[in-house]
């Protein structure tokens, strides 16, 4: 089932999209509490520096002269930025917590963006995993798969170079102009030759950092209707991936490996805890025919108080206090933050959003907010 396909934003709406979407602390969660409080991306745009006032910290709102700057600089590379809700942008993704309001996109037009597996793996791969990787992209390939990958060392190298003829998304943890790692930029210009996509949900300039590869993760396994994974160590990128896959109510594969092998310890652990072991790429295909993202998920929407009329009074210093002292780095569910702080819903959520503006919290989904560690 498709996603509710919307009108394409104007010019100017897709300008203050990118304007909100760009400012300081608004990531995806933000960006729709602000929404749903405020009725549109342009009242939440005007709103926004009386938060700010109230959040009491230094907050940077995107101009209009550097949202349209971006929007031109696209331009001249052959991307696009695309709204959740547009006809462009990927359905997988839009059954996902936490999905990207907009998405930077180059190339991929015809792409069948609906039949896509994710693979992915180590970094330091071996010959033998490689060449897996090989062998069931082009598997995947000929079936008529697009294979999706994060454009790493190792096995999203094999996967990308294998399905360059079939069609292959590479999705990236900086911007668009940023390709990482240096050696791959080659490789994401032959990607955009032969039809296939490069995706980012940064900006133009951003350098990828750390914490931007889970981020990366979660769109890798979002656009896809499962995720493979070759080779991967315990505690790698791409057990984090196949946890995402499954937060995401999406089939998780993964290929056995020696025991003697430390890039076959995050693999084999995941089958020990229920991931499907494969062999062949028919395994694949067979476990995801009747795959359909659109079905239950997992994770809750995100909060909305009942109440969507404004507070009559801004919340005061004693109702701040109130939330501050009951807001732990342990996510805790807000009905229980409401009862616990008898705080109106109407004032909790601009207490809440004043918070996550001056990046005091984080949600851990749409239900469940926490301080924010360190």
């Amino acid at each position: 089932m498709r996603a509710r396909v919307m009108p394409m934003l104007t010019p100017a709406q897709r300008t203050a999209w990118l304007r909100l979407v760009r400012s300081d602390n608004v990531g995806p969660v933000t960006f729709r509490q602000l929404v749903n409080r405020f009725g549109s991306v342009e009242a939440s745009l005007d709103a926004l520096p009386a938060l700010m006032r109230s959040a009491g910290r230094p907050f940077r709102i995107t101009s209009q002269a550097q949202a349209e700057d971006e929007i031109a600089a696209l331009d001249r590379l052959n991307a696009r930025i695309v709204a959740t809700g547009e006809a462009d942008y990927p359905d997988h993704l839009t059954h996902i917590p936490a999905a990207p309001p907009l998405l930077t996109i180059a190339g991929g037009q015809n792409l069948d963006w609906h039949r896509t597996v994710a693979i992915v793996g180590a970094r330091n791969a071996s010959a033998a995993g490689a060449k897996m990787t090989r062998l069931l992209t082009t598997d995947l390939g000929e079936a008529g798969y697009v294979v999706v990958s994060g454009l790493a060392r190792g096995i999203d190298t094999a996967a990308h170079r294998a399905s360059l003829a079939t069609g292959t998304i590479a999705v990236l943890a900086g911007g668009l102009d940023c390709i990482y790692p240096d050696e791959n930029i080659p490789l994401a210009s032959e990607i955009l030759g032969y039809g296939g996509a490069l995706v980012t949900e940064m900006p133009l300039g951003w350098e990828p950092r750390a914490r931007d590869f889970p981020r990366r993760n979660r769109i890798v396994s979002g656009l896809s209707l499962g995720t493979v994974v070759v080779e991967a160590a315990k505690r790698s990128g791409s057990l984090i991936t196949a946890r995402l896959a499954l937060e995401q109510n999406r089939d998780v594969f993964a290929v056995p490996g020696s025991p003697l092998d430390p890039r076959a310890e995050g693999g084999n652990a995941l089958i020990q805890q229920g991931a499907k072991l494969i062999t062949c790429a028919a395994d694949i295909i067979d476990s995801i025919g009747s795959a359909d993202p659109s079905g239950t998920m997992l994770f809750e929407a995100e909060w909305q108080p009942e109440i969507s009329t404004p507070a009559d009074q801004p919340p005061g210093t004693d109702e701040r206090t109130r939330l501050r002292t009951a807001l732990s780095t342990t996510p805790t569910d807000i009905e229980e933050l409401l009862a616990q702080t008898e705080i109106s819903p109407q004032a909790m959520q601009i207490l809440l959003l004043e918070f996550d503006l001056a990046g005091e919290i984080e949600w851990s989904s749409g239900q469940l907010v926490s301080l924010r560690g360190g």
